[in-house]
């Protein structure tokens, strides 16, 4: 008699995955614009700043026309302060989105399963403010092109037209998409830090908004010493055309607000590292 020797049941190979910079980014990326208020809130930032430039340009040349006396608003008026003019009220929408791209998944518990997946949880930090800031530098930036090239238009043939090989014009413009790319860096870092959709952007308004108008009830021997560094005082000079003694240079400028933004990073990553989602 033959003796049949049973084969051996066939082993599964499991596909081996490994968790890099590359696929976290990937992932977050996905993630980021798989969300209707990602659209919403980047569209909403986009119109903000191209239509409140040119709602100020306009402004201006119907004051011009008027045959009036000049606005005092409008006596120092250039097309790049016009078309720029959009600028804050941009800078709070990306800045909410940053906040929702953190907070938003404590929120919802998502984090968990997020970490789960990057057991490390520094790269998920990283690749957020990675994703988000390039996102927002970019929108950032064709805002204010957009706004400065229709709002110079508008004000063509009055004393604010300008160009952009005019001095300073094209450093100012990238100077305010930096700025607003920096300023979703920090939503992001807010968001990982405080761990909530309202105390973020509670912390971001007062930041950006609020503080900046406290100051100045100090005594005016404090205001020169405290206001330039002001997180909101400083990244604006990053595309202020003009300066004086009460304000940093754009280089200057842009160096305090990123200190401020690794600051909240750093923050955000001991919190991350250090507890529980």
């Amino acid at each position: 008699m033959t003796t049949l020797t049973p084969e051996a049941p066939a082993r599964t190979v499991r596909p081996v995955y490994r968790v890099t910079g590359r696929h976290v980014l990937r992932s977050e990326w996905t993630k980021l614009w798989s969300l209707r208020s990602t659209w919403i809130t980047l569209g909403l930032g986009l119109v903000f700043l191209v239509a409140f430039g040119l709602i100020s340009a306009a402004r201006y040349k119907s004051n011009i026309g008027s045959g009036q006396p000049l606005d005092p608003d409008f006596a120092d008026a250039t097309a790049l302060s016009l078309s720029l003019f959009g600028t804050n009220f941009a800078q709070l929408t990306l800045g909410v989105l940053g906040v929702l791209v953190v907070a938003g998944e404590y929120s919802t518990g998502m984090i968990r399963s997020t970490l789960t997946g990057v057991p490390r949880r520094l790269p998920v930090l990283w690749s957020k403010s990675a994703v988000f800031g390039v996102v927002a530098l970019l929108v950032g930036t064709v805002g204010a092109f957009l706004a400065f090239i229709f709002g110079n238009a508008i004000v063509a043939g009055t004393p604010a037209a300008m160009s952009l090989s005019d001095p300073g014009v094209l450093r100012s413009l990238l100077g305010t998409g930096l700025y607003l790319g920096l300023v979703g860096v920090i939503g992001v870092a807010l968001g990982a830090l405080l761990r909530s959709v309202a105390g973020g952007i509670s912390v971001l308004v007062g930041a950006l908004m609020l503080i900046p108008g406290l100051v100045s009830l100090l005594p005016k021997s404090w205001q020169s010493d405290i206001s330039p560094y002001l997180p909101s005082n400083a990244g604006q000079a990053m595309f202020a055309l003009t300066h004086d003694a009460t304000t940093l240079a754009p280089t200057a400028g842009m160096l305090v607000f990123a200190g401020w933004t690794v600051l909240l990073l750093g923050g955000a990553a001991y919190r991350l590292a250090r507890s529980d989602a």
